[in-house]
């Protein structure tokens, strides 16, 4: 029903648009769920299903009455579902035009996202979350919000549980609490962002271009990235900051080809939910800014009318911080730490303090070494070198030149650490372009080239320069402002944003794959295509984390047990696990002296109903163990073990430590009572 109601609210608002729609009840959605959470934190209710199910419906009607009156009112209605089968009926009429060679592009790349789709649907429904930061924080968190019955502060085993911003924990407690407590609703949010993101780059690649197959084919493209793929099946929060911001891009797009002020309205609105989702926000703030400018003072009808509704942005996104930033954690984090992020040990782990400051040349010569090194990530075929015979052949071949270029000059990727996290490597390994790959040949075959081709002048798009910058600036934002990471593949969805609407060039001009002739162009672009299909396929079909079929001796994830399928990451700690799951009962209460980088999502049992206190929270040290606990679960580390404490263990042969980058500690379980 709240579904529904806000496809409803946003059919009363939107233009006659599928995208439109859809991008503003997605906007509704998220909206309605985090403010009606902060609320129902304040009053110890967010653990409360009766209170979630209709508490969901007020600030989404009071926001559509407003709404309603500001910018819609006497707007002809439409259904939804008419929409729906108007687009169908449009799609169809657009094949049915279509040249061979169109046809033949595209039913390839149309048939893999639609399958895959269905495939991460089927991973998202039928497995459990296993991503390491979900089983060290953010889902450990989100049982600690329902069991303690509000979302203020508490300190955690892991800093994350604490410090992280908490808009994204109303969503995934929303969706785990009105879906009956299953644990897999946790990943539907992430599964929705992945449509979003095709969806937006559908709307904001037509409002530049104005040409239906452009358009679908920039989104079928990026839909088909690995890196995005990947990410839908996750309950990392990347892929849901990636849906914030193109709605946002999209918004501003729109509003520069309508003028209609409620663009600016949703714009500030998403502000603020972007921003209280993650404070990576602000890397993508000059990229968006740039975007801003295109969108107001560039080719509009009236710049004096678009500079004087600059203020109906400008008292939205003020409105938005206070109701969708503030409440999530910064101020509290400000409050206790001094800081908006959190503690030294979050700020000094990832932040331009690794390289000695704001203003260090340190940091501009390691910065640039960075962007280096994430130009050699983007030069791979990921999701083909999932195949040894890929890695050790062309993947290798492909880099070759540039490897040896670099080797002659004094940048000394490999061997300078100064500002990494993990050491780069020319061939990252196996775990990480498994489970987090870059985009693959789309990226270094079709649009890194395009935007190049635009920034130099050989190509003239006056929106693309604009895109194109938002490019770089992102690239450099994530380069300078962080260690090198071999995880980061995930911070650059967003970055794929904005660059897969560069796709439409291909259809425009001289050079148009609509227009007869030009077989070496349009034998590329198929090539490419084509093999951006075949990796996206692989990508998802090889992914260890979440395997759909059995492969290299491991079973596919729909027949893992559980227990193995979480600890996927961590195999040395499985056996240790298991046996905790089997001694304690599921409604024990049970307190933790284990570590910061501990799995502690498993240890709520499968139908996560154990009480889990924490007694060693980071900052703090360890806590007395409290009257109600029955059991105790400590490391080694943390408490020396004493006569008739049960030894679980870990695995510690030479075999199973070279699987793992973080290794498990010696575990140990106490029955106090």
């Amino acid at each position: 029903m709240y579904v529904g109601f806000c496809f409803r609210v946003a059919s009363r608002i939107s233009m006659r648009s599928l995208v439109d729609v859809s991008l503003t009840a997605f906007t509704i959605f998220c909206g309605g769920i985090i403010l009606t959470g902060f609320l129902l934190s304040y009053f110890h209710k967010i653990h409360d299903v009766r209170f979630w199910a209709w508490a969901v419906f007020i600030p989404v009607f009071l926001f559509y009455l407003r709404f309603y009156q500001l910018f819609s009112r006497g707007q002809q209605s439409f259904s939804f579902f008419s929409l729906i089968g108007s687009r169908i009926q449009l799609l169809l009429g657009w094949w049915r035009g279509q040249s061979g060679y169109i046809r033949a592009l595209f039913v390839m790349p149309l048939l893999t996202v639609l399958g895959l789709g269905l495939v991460n649907l089927l991973l998202v429904l039928f497995t459990v979350p296993n991503e390491c930061d979900s089983m060290t924080g953010h889902l450990v968190r989100v049982l600690y919000f329902i069991q303690r019955h509000s979302m203020a502060p508490f300190m955690g085993t892991n800093w994350n549980i604490d410090t992280y911003p908490r808009s994204v924990s109303t969503i995934q407690i929303y969706s785990y609490l009105m879906l009956g407590r299953h644990e897999n609703a946790f990943k539907l949010i992430h599964f929705l962002s992945y449509w979003v993101g095709v969806l937006a780059t559908f709307g904001t690649a037509y409002r530049i271009s104005r040409q239906y197959t452009a358009s679908l084919f920039a989104a079928l493209c990026f839909g088909l990235l690995p890196n995005v793929l990947l990410q839908s099946t996750t309950t990392d929060t990347d892929i849901v900051l990636m849906a914030y911001v193109s709605c946002l891009i999209y918004f501003l797009f729109t509003y520069h080809e309508t003028l209609k002020r409620r663009y600016l309205y949703l714009t500030g609105i998403m502000i603020g939910i972007a921003l209280g989702h993650k404070i990576t926000l602000v890397l993508q703030g000059p990229s968006l800014l740039l975007i801003l400018i295109y969108a107001v003072a560039i080719n509009v009808r009236d710049l004096r009318l678009s500079l004087l509704r600059l203020k109906h942005l400008l008292v939205a996104t003020l409105f938005s911080l206070v109701l969708f930033t503030l409440p999530t954690g910064y101020l509290s984090n400000l409050q206790r730490y001094g800081h908006p992020i959190g503690p030294p040990i979050a700020t000094r782990h990832q932040s331009v303090e690794r390289a000695g400051g704001l203003f260090s040349p340190n940091l501009y010569e390691q910065g640039t070494r960075n962007v280096v090194r994430y130009a050699f990530d983007f030069l791979n075929l990921d999701g083909l070198r999932n195949l040894p015979l890929i890695e050790n052949g062309p993947n290798r071949w492909l880099k070759a030149p540039l490897m040896a270029l670099e080797r002659a000059s004094p940048l000394r990727l490999e061997a300078e650490t100064n500002y990494t996290i993990t050491a780069f490597t020319y061939h990252r390994p196996y775990i990480f372009y498994n489970g987090l790959p870059y985009w693959g040949v789309l990226g270094f075959g079709l649009l890194w080239p395009l935007l190049f081709l635009v920034l130099l002048g050989l190509i003239r798009s006056r929106p693309h320069v604009f895109l194109g910058l938002a490019v770089l600036l992102h690239f450099a934002a994530l380069a300078y402002s962080a260690p090198y990471d071999a995880f980061k593949g995930r911070y650059f969805i967003s970055t794929a944003l904005y660059a897969s609407p560069f796709l439409v060039l291909l259809f425009r001009g001289r050079h148009s794959l609509h227009q007869p002739g030009h077989y070496v162009l349009k034998s590329y672009v198929a090539l490419v295509t084509g093999l951006a299909c075949i990796s996206a396929i692989l990508a998802v079909f090889l992914n260890e984390r979440s395997l759909p079929v059995a492969y290299r001796g491991r079973a596919a994830a729909f027949d893992t047990p559980r227990m193995e399928q979480m600890t996927w990451a961590r195999p040395d700690l499985t056996q240790a696990y298991r046996r905790f799951d089997r001694l304690v009962p599921e409604r024990a209460t049970v307190a933790l002296a284990d570590i910061n980088d501990d799995f502690e999502y498993p240890l709520f049992g499968k139908r996560l109903s154990r009480r889990l206190i924490p007694i060693n929270p980071f900052t703090k040290g360890l806590q007395p163990i409290p009257p109600q606990a029955e059991y105790l679960f400590f490391a080694a580390s943390v408490i020396k073990p004493q006569p008739g404490d049960l030894r679980l263990g870990t695995d510690t042969t030479a075999a199973m430590r070279a699987r793992v980058i973080t290794p498990a500690e010696d575990y140990y379980l106490r029955k106090l009572r």
